[in-house]
């Protein structure tokens, strides 16, 4: 896959998957702007990638539900390097609550991010891509909730569902621009976070059937292709990374 000499806007990739794909992208060749609202994990994660990809990556620290944060982030990285070529949108929030109680402040949260953060950071990606006349990758995270339900993320796997009839009717607005919109949902994870849960990989091994979770690269592999060149011909499709979780949708032990 080819990468040399494109510009990439990837948020939420201070750690876990966001900066996998980053640093995959980095090292083919391609101009990264890392995105992450904890400035101290945006500046450390480009810095790591910079060491081992001297320039490649740019720490952009900030607030990807903010639509005044976002249009100036693709306005920067395009007066910074003249072009945008690939969008990830990959920030989001996961915040578990009983239906029946959860409050309009969370529900406004992941809705802000999730939905609205993907949703505007893709308008102002494809404007760019527009006027440049010559296509472009974006990309969106689902997750495996919007396929399967799980107790306590109702807020959550609607919006991840969400994204992935957002990514179908993209289709209809910006392939006349040959840009494509794509959705890749990973199942467990292994992450800075997940890994801090007791039992996490040992539970997730026992119930997917490729016998674990999956690995970052697992997520970024996937991610990459859909934002390549090879993929220029896929559009408006979801890519479920999970080990082939979501056809037998075994819940963990914890969750009833």
């Amino acid at each position: 896959m080819i990468f040399k000499g494109k510009v990439a806007i990837v948020t939420g990739a201070g750690q876990g998957i966001g900066f996998e794909i980053c640093r995959m992208l980095a090292e083919k060749g391609t101009i990264v702007v890392l995105n992450d609202v904890d400035q101290k994990l945006a500046d450390n994660a480009a810095a790591i990638i910079n060491q081992q990809y001297d320039g490649k990556c740019l720490s952009m620290p900030g607030d990807s539900s903010d639509v005044d944060f976002i249009n100036n982030m693709v306005a920067n990285t395009v007066k910074l390097y003249h072009s945008l070529d690939i969008v990830i949108a990959n920030a989001g929030i996961t915040l578990f609550g009983d239906f029946l109680t959860f409050t309009k402040e969370s529900f406004d949260k992941v809705m802000g991010l999730n939905l609205g953060g993907s949703f505007f950071l893709a308008q102002a990606a494809a404007l760019q891509m527009k006027q440049q006349n010559e296509g472009g990758a974006i990309l969106f995270t689902s997750s495996v909730v919007g396929h399967q339900a799980v107790k306590d993320l109702a807020a959550y796997a609607m919006t991840k569902a969400a994204l992935e009839m957002l990514a179908k009717n993209l289709v209809i607005e910006l392939s006349p621009y040959k840009i494509t919109v794509n959705t890749v949902a990973p199942g467990a994870t292994l992450t800075e976070r997940t890994t801090k849960e007791a039992d996490y990989e040992k539970e997730w091994s026992a119930i997917t059937p490729m016998g674990r979770p999956a690995y970052v690269t697992d997520i970024a592999h996937t991610a990459l292709f859909l934002v390549s060149d090879q993929a220029r011909h896929i559009t408006g499709q979801t890519i479920i990374v999970d080990g082939g979780w979501t056809s037998v949708s075994i819940l963990p032990t914890g969750v009833k």
